[in-house]
């Protein structure tokens, strides 16, 4: 008899914890996806610079961001890149600042945190 108590009290105990590990998990899978955008982003503003510094215009800037981001949609995403290709000259520093607003996927996470959480990254180089 007691070696049935035991079993019926391990799985209360796991009953009690499975919705705090299922919890943490979904946190944990929310947040890996959340960086990945992050650093894709931030991939992009760098590498939106580097083809800045070339003496690129802005539409050809905005261009390599994008295809520098593949797996972000596009209508999510806005780019800002100063100064204006007009008045941009040698040792000037060019700005590319990208703001992503990232979806949240774990239902959970969405339901404390808000739908869409702002993810910004900004690279300035100077134009050679």
């Amino acid at each position: 008899m007691k070696h049935l108590k035991k079993k019926g009290q391990a799985l209360v105990e796991f009953a009690i914890m499975l919705p705090v590990f299922i919890f943490i998990l979904a946190g944990i899978i929310e947040f890996g996806i959340m960086l990945n955008s992050y650093l894709t982003i931030q991939n992009a503003s760098r590498e939106g610079a580097r083809y800045g510094i070339m003496g690129s215009n802005d539409t050809d800037i905005i261009q390599v961001v994008y295809a520098t981001s593949p797996n972000l949609d596009e209508n999510k995403m806005s780019i800002e890149i100063t100064p204006q290709d007009s008045i941009r000259k040698s040792g000037d520093r060019v700005t590319v600042k990208v703001t992503y607003n990232y979806q949240l996927v774990v239902p959970i996470i969405s339901n404390l945190l808000g739908n869409s959480i702002q993810l910004r990254a900004q690279t300035s180089m100077r134009v050679e």
